[in-house]
Parts: structure tokens; sequence; C-alpha cells
């Protein structure tokens, strides 16, 4: 039996949920905090908010919490949720870039880069997460 496949046949209990989304937040946050980090040294701009602890701590944990909610509700009424998850995830993380376009008056290339990849990084983060503590099955 392979591991997605023991992902899959158990069920998580909301505790183990709970734990799982918060372990997701600490893991995403602090990968945030790298590329954060690392913009900053290559020339992002000092002052550019959304590069500052609390506000992308704050989108990560709503993106998280977001999409915790979401996976649940297709899980509950998707006939074959992992293929619409397949499609949905990758567009929504896409849509989710649009935000950052439009701050980069403010951010620069390296500004904005660095918060796209903090979308992919939270998302991978949260669907690997989803997957263990809220498996589609």
């Amino acid at each position: 039996m392979s591991l997605a496949s023991d992902a899959v046949a158990v069920r998580r209990g909301p505790l183990a949920v709970a734990g799982g989304l918060l372990a997701a937040i600490v893991v995403a946050s602090a990968a945030d905090t790298v590329l954060a980090l690392l913009a900053l040294a290559a020339g992002a701009p000092d002052d550019f908010q959304p590069l500052k602890a609390p506000s992308y701590i704050f989108l990560t944990t709503l993106g998280i919490v977001a999409g915790a909610i979401g996976w649940a509700v297709v899980r509950k009424v998707s006939k074959d949720p992992q293929a619409l998850v397949r499609r949905l995830v990758p567009t929504l993380v896409v849509v989710s870039f649009v935000p950052d376009f439009l701050l980069y008056g403010d951010g620069g290339a390296t500004g904005v880069g660095a918060l796209l990849l903090m979308h992919v990084a939270v998302a991978a983060t949260a669907v690997i997460t989803y997957r263990r503590v809220m498996p589609l099955s």
C-alpha cells in the first residue's frame, strides 16, 4: 500500500486537523520569512509592508484557514474531489497573484517576486497538510 493510499484511508479528528493547520501556518510563515529576508537583502524596499512579518503571517494564516474550509467543502460536495483539487489549486494560486502585481509600483520586481513565491510556498504547504489531515477519500 502506498503512502498516498495510507493517507486517504485514515480520517483525522478535529484536534488533528487543527494541529495540522497550526503546523502548516508555522511552516509556511517560516518559509515566507526566509523569502522576505532574501527579497529585502536583494533590494526590495525596506518599507514594503507586504514583506513585514505582521502582514504576511496574518495573510498566511487567513489563506491556510480559508483554503482548509474550501478543501472541506470540495471533499463533501464533489464526486471526484481529487480531479477538482488538481484544477482548482493552481487556478486559485494564479488568481491570488493578481493583487501582488498591483503592488509593483511600491515593491518593485524583487518585492513582488517574493510575494509570488510566498503564495506558492503557502499553497504547497497547505496542500501537503490538507492531504495529510483532511484526505480526499
